[in-house]
């Protein structure tokens, strides 16, 4: 009985393909290229505004009174969301210098990749976020509360749920 797509075992996901899709290798990079566009279309805008807004906090005046730690965790941070927009933007140039080069097959596996480490890096910059502005305004002690919630709540629905997805039988 076939039950799902697994991203990690590409024999079992062709092979799912054929059977419910009726759909050829290619047909099948088209559609995984087409869908991992359409994710990161959805995910760049919020992390290039993220990066942007990051960028600008050391040009505030209340940016003097973060202390040592609230530094190094905003720069953490910052770094974070650079590397994250870097690989979420990624795929868009290398698929412009692979165009019409046959090289679906390594642009997908390679951009996935990409997307799913652009993610993890983005979740722990929303979390650094988190710190930095709630430590800001409320205090240490509210900073790391709302830190461990945030961590907590992306590392949930980010990562926990959809493996929990994964070894479920969605019939």
């Amino acid at each position: 009985m076939i039950t799902g797509v697994d991203v990690d075992h590409p024999e079992r996901d062709q092979a799912w393909d054929e059977a419910a899709r009726s759909e050829t290798e290619t047909e099948r990079l088209d559609r995984n290229w087409a869908s991992l566009l359409q994710e990161l279309r959805v995910v760049q805008t919020g992390v290039q505004l993220l990066t942007g807004f990051l960028l600008t906090l050391p040009f505030q005046q209340r940016f003097d009174g973060l202390g040592p730690a609230m530094r190094a965790v905003y720069l953490a941070t910052v770094a974070c969301s650079i590397s994250s927009t870097v690989l979420l933007v990624a795929p868009v140039g290398m698929h412009r210098l692979l165009f019409r080069r046959h090289r679906l097959k390594a642009l997908v596996s390679t951009a996935h990749r990409f997307a799913y480490t652009g993610l993890l890096l983005l979740g722990l910059a929303l979390v650094g976020v988190t710190v930095v502005i709630f430590d800001s305004v409320a205090g240490h002690t509210a900073g790391l509360i709302a830190g461990v919630c945030a961590l907590v709540a992306l590392a949930g629905l980010w990562v926990a749920l959809p493996l929990w997805m994964r070894t479920t039988d969605d019939h």
